[in-house]
């Protein structure tokens, strides 16, 4: 079955795979990005979970609002916990040093595998795909994890905010 499965895979799923293994290194390293910037990985996951959500169960209102429930809880969780930790906001570059993480590496891992999961399960029709308890868990789950990567860039964000009332 399994050798069914990755041979019934569209073949733009591992240069995915690569693309997200990669970029994940990328957020190991302690790096500089600028304002404009902090927003797109949020929303290019957030899109991600939507559509998804939207092909595998339509646009139902109970999995939508599970869905924006968990990208919610997400977002509270990282102001709670102030993840990331140790941000620093230029505002003369206006820039922030953000320090090396593998969570978002794990994070990205964690959502293709949930994306995979659901994919094959939908595409084999099997009889839990079609249970509403199948679709709510799945939409909470969706939104907090696309729901992580909004929390991470809010507390960023943040940093900025911080750092211009220290100024005034």
């Amino acid at each position: 079955m399994l050798i069914e499965i990755i041979r019934n895979t569209p073949l733009w799923v591992w240069p995915l795979l690569l693309f997200l293994l990669y970029r994940g290194y990328q957020q190991s390293q302690d790096r500089t990005i600028g304002l404009s910037k902090l927003g797109i990985i949020p929303a290019i996951f957030l899109f991600l979970g939507l559509s998804g959500l939207i092909n595998a169960f339509g646009a139902e209102p109970v999995s939508l609002t599970l869905w924006s429930l968990g990208i919610g809880l997400a977002v509270l969780l990282h102001l709670k916990l102030e993840l990331p930790r140790g941000v620093r906001f230029s505002p003369q570059d206006q820039t922030f040093h953000v320090p090396g993480s593998w969570q978002p590496l794990a994070l990205m891992l964690t959502i293709f595998c949930a994306k995979f999961a659901v994919g094959v399960m939908v595409g084999m029709q099997l009889p839990i795909a079609d249970t509403a308890t199948f679709a709510a868990t799945v939409s909470l789950v969706y939104g907090l994890l696309g729901g992580m990567f909004l929390g991470r860039a809010v507390v960023i964000w943040r940093a900025s905010q911080l750092g211009a009332k220290r100024v005034t």
